[in-house]
């Protein structure tokens, strides 16, 4: 036991004088640099995380801190120096001037897992790859000319979300719709269709609809996974601990979101096969004709730039757009005075009149809208 302490106590030392080794040539490198100055009070290893972690909010303590070193300022968080800026002109010049400086992310264990590993042009490092997929994906799916060629695809899907509200009025007198789950799977079903030419079902009932909220949850879990703060990110030498079970629940979840569009892009591969794909129907259509099996960009595969980007796509309009429409929603509700009319929030006869053919009819009703409250 003395020897095995003995020479615990020995690799310690040696970390301990690697670690003030390595901090001395940092700071010499550092200081033929100019740098913003840096906060006090940070610790060995874990920098300022400490104080991060405290009773106060983040955004509290980096507002004392910014009133204590000015609109720009570094903090270490674990082994990475992080540029924290509160000035408007400032953050302007970082994205304007020197954009290109700030255009890459911080290496993640969470966009390494879930991102196919930095593929998704959202996550992938500034480059020739980061440009090409980019380009790909604004001219062929949010170019003017190409969301003009879609309108049809999202005048249907809201029109027929509007429409499942419709029959089930028709079939009782009070409906309750969640209003999340019915923008979520709008929007979903909107730029799937889009994407990848898929539907994942009705906007107001789950009974049917178990596989696609399965789906709609994997999709959920990726924005819950890639906003949680690693320790090991911070601090890469504890990645092997897996504090939290965090990168387990991720690969749990890359797997399920790469079967999801495993499946479908072998879909459109046997459709192209078989000659079913005369002209380009939706954007997976597209970038299989692009890409074939030989062509490697970045060390990655065709199948895998196709996977990463279409999920990339469905992933950022769907969330995004179901968060700001509940915002949207939330802020009409409990503002309704100042907007200078009163909207029915709880319940209030109706009676429905579309000019549409195929949600003609009137229906004269109770009903209650139910939403998130937002703090």
């Amino acid at each position: 036991m003395s020897s095995m302490a003995s020479m615990f106590a020995f690799f310690l030392f040696l970390f301990f004088l690697s670690y003030l080794w390595i901090s001395r040539r940092v700071q010499k490198s550092d200081s033929r640099r100019k740098f913003p100055p840096e906060a006090s009070s940070a610790w060995p290893l874990i920098g300022h995380l400490h104080l991060l972690g405290g009773s106060q909010p983040p955004h509290i303590t980096l507002g004392n801190m910014a009133d204590k070193y000015g609109p720009i300022f570094t903090i270490w968080l674990g082994v990475h120096r992080t540029l924290v800026v509160s000035s408007w002109e400032i953050v302007k010049e970082c994205f304007t001037t020197n954009d290109k400086a700030f255009a890459n992310r911080p290496k993640a264990l969470a966009l390494e897992l879930l991102g196919y590993n930095y593929a998704m042009f959202g996550f992938s490092p500034y480059g020739p790859y980061w440009r090409q997929v980019r380009k790909m994906a604004v001219l062929q799916v949010l170019s003017n000319h190409r969301l003009e060629m879609l309108k049809h695809i999202r005048e249907a899907e809201v029109n027929d979300s509007i429409k499942a509200i419709f029959e089930l009025l028709g079939k009782k007198n009070m409906v309750f719709v969640e209003m999340e789950r019915w923008f979520g799977y709008t929007t979903l079903n909107m730029v799937s269709r889009m994407v990848v030419g898929k539907k994942f079902g009705g906007t107001t009932t789950k009974d049917e609809n178990e596989g696609n909220d399965k789906c709609r949850k994997a999709l959920r879990d990726f924005f819950d996974l890639t906003g949680t703060y690693m320790v090991s990110d911070a601090l890469p030498y504890l990645k092997w601990l897996d504090i939290g079970g965090y990168e387990k629940a991720m690969k749990k979840t890359a797997k399920e979101l790469d079967q999801m569009v495993g499946e479908w892009l072998e879909e459109h591969k046997q459709r192209k096969l078989f000659g079913g794909m005369k002209e380009h129907h939706d954007f997976m259509d597209i970038l299989l004709s692009t890409f074939t099996d030989e062509d490697k960009i970045s060390s990655y595969d065709a199948d895998t730039i196709i996977k990463a980007t279409c999920l990339a796509l469905i992933l950022a309009a769907t969330d995004t757009t179901t968060v700001t429409l509940i915002w949207a929603l939330s802020l009409l509700l409990n503002n309704r005075s100042d907007l200078g009319f009163n909207i029915p929030v709880k319940s209030n006869k109706s009676s429905a009149k579309t000019s549409s053919q195929q949600r003609r009819g009137t229906h004269s009703t109770q009903y209650k809208l139910f939403s998130h409250k937002h703090s």
